[in-house]
């Protein structure tokens, strides 16, 4: 079946980095686009960046756009969600998920396609 495991997140200051991973199997991985979603206890889960299957294109929420980079790595299943110039704001839960794609090509942030979720990865940015 889908699975994906998050891993990478932390307590770490204000201005600091992470790297988040996100291992996933169960599914082709390289004919889907991935997705990174947060989630603040109380709120919805909100999509932060997407990338499309070949990763030559990427989508970011304007709350992260120039501070987070996402990339993956097709040999390895993998997506990654660096985070540079962390601030309180982004403290969550991070999780990672399939998420659909333009015929185009790109990726649609938010837009899950495997609705398939790991136990996510905690972000806590201290100021």
């Amino acid at each position: 079946q889908v699975q994906v495991v998050e891993s990478g997140g932390g307590l770490v200051q204000a201005g600091g980095s992470l790297r988040l991973s996100c291992i996933a199997s169960g599914f082709t991985f390289d004919e889907y686009c991935m997705g990174w979603f947060r989630q603040v206890q109380g709120k919805g889960r909100e999509g932060v960046s997407c990338i499309n299957e070949s990763g030559g294109r990427t989508g970011y929420a304007d709350s992260v756009k120039g501070r987070f980079t996402i990339s993956r790595d097709n040999a390895k299943n993998t997506v990654y969600l660096q985070m540079n110039s962390l601030k309180p704001e982004d403290t969550a839960m991070y999780y990672c998920a399939a998420v659909k794609g333009y015929v185009t090509g790109g990726c649609i942030l938010g837009a899950v396609a495997l609705d398939a979720w790991g136990q996510g990865t905690l972000v806590t940015v201290s100021s």
